[in-house]
């Protein structure tokens, strides 16, 4: 045998040690790729701007990502299932107007408020569920039509307005209710003065989500539904009922988001959500590429968020201006799906 055909038919170790190592080295990139880019933007904008890491600073920017991390969950637990919720963001602000409502215009507390609008979320899923699952109405267009649906209905009872204090109602009567001190806590309390309740609220979805979805086997169901229906309904699992608890608790997580967003702002404004849908859809795409999953993950959703809400806190500090952070936004994001999924097609 000739010593050409024998480097053929045995490639030099080091050849092979030095593939190896290349593909190693991708791997870890393509797992990390969300964390790398993370650790260059907090790198960068504080030496940029030293504040930016200051423990208040990053504090604020929990609190401001959690309503897009807890509907980015819910997004999450939809996509699970090959579902899609479009109407998360309407059914966030619509619980904005409904806990103002119930509080302004009803006087009710916060006891009976915070059940009552997440009582609303659910029946809200429960409805999408209904037309996606036993009306065969194909999800995008279910959600859609709920979303058109529940943006022109939260309009409605305050013909339009704004809800706070003293709100003139259509009849001509003034409406003498107030926000109930406790709910405001939901949206403005620290804990020891420093860790916002609504980022103890982000975690603690967080961890019920990952546990549900990643650690039991209604998850496991959850996913094999999403991958295969047919498959899973055979092997005896109910998709009827599984997609009715995903559309469930997107509605419910929701109803939660726009709770926060009430008890932050005290008031029931009617421009709230508006970019709840994108940035949500954004983040759980982005979930998508850490750890090189490459599918929907509650904590990688969590991550996704806190990296939206590093990069625009970021370039606010920097006095960017807002019309370019959209783009940025989605430069960052399509460079991290092409780290993960390039990298990965490489390696093929």
């Amino acid at each position: 045998m000739s010593s050409i055909q024998n480097e053929t038919l045995n490639p030099p170790r080091t050849g092979r040690r030095g593939r190896a190592l290349i593909d190693h080295v991708a791997a870890i990139i393509r797992s990390g790729a969300v964390f790398l880019l993370l650790l260059a933007l907090i790198v960068g904008f504080t030496a940029a701007q030293p504040a930016f890491i200051n423990i208040n600073n990053l504090m604020s920017i929990l609190q401001a990502v959690s309503v897009v991390a807890i509907l980015g969950a819910g997004v999450t637990v939809t996509l699970a299932v090959g579902g899609f919720d479009l109407s998360i963001g309407a059914i966030a602000a619509s619980s904005v107007m409904a806990a103002s409502y119930a509080m302004i215009v009803l006087g009710l507390d916060a006891l009976v408020t915070v059940p009552l609008v997440l009582a609303f979320g659910a029946l809200v899923g429960l409805i999408n569920a209904f037309a996606i699952v036993r009306l065969k109405v194909p999800d995008l267009l279910a959600t859609l039509s709920m979303m058109f649906l529940l943006s022109g209905l939260q309009l409605i009872p305050t013909a339009g307005r704004s809800i706070s204090a003293g709100l003139i109602l259509p009849d001509g009567s003034t409406a003498s209710g107030i926000f109930d001190p406790r709910f405001l806590l939901i949206g403005r309390y620290s804990i020891a003065g420093t860790v916002p309740v609504s980022v103890i609220l982000m975690v603690l979805a967080a961890i019920f989500l990952h546990v549900l979805t990643e650690r039991t086997r209604v998850g496991r169901l959850l996913f094999a539904t999403g991958g295969n229906e047919v498959a899973t309904r055979l092997a005896g699992a109910s998709t009827t009922r599984l997609k009715t608890l995903a559309y469930v608790i997107s509605g419910t997580l929701a109803s939660l988001g726009g709770i926060i967003i009430a008890a932050r702002v005290g008031r029931g404004d009617v421009s709230s959500g508006g970019s709840l849908l994108m940035d949500a859809v954004a983040a759980s795409l982005i979930g998508f590429t850490v750890m090189g999953l490459r599918r929907p993950n509650v904590l990688g959703t969590i991550v996704g968020a806190v990296f939206i809400g590093v990069l625009l806190n970021g370039l606010t500090m920097l006095n960017a201006p807002y019309y370019t952070q959209d783009f940025v936004k989605g430069a960052v994001l399509a460079g991290a799906l092409a780290l993960t999924y390039g990298l990965g097609k490489a390696q093929q």
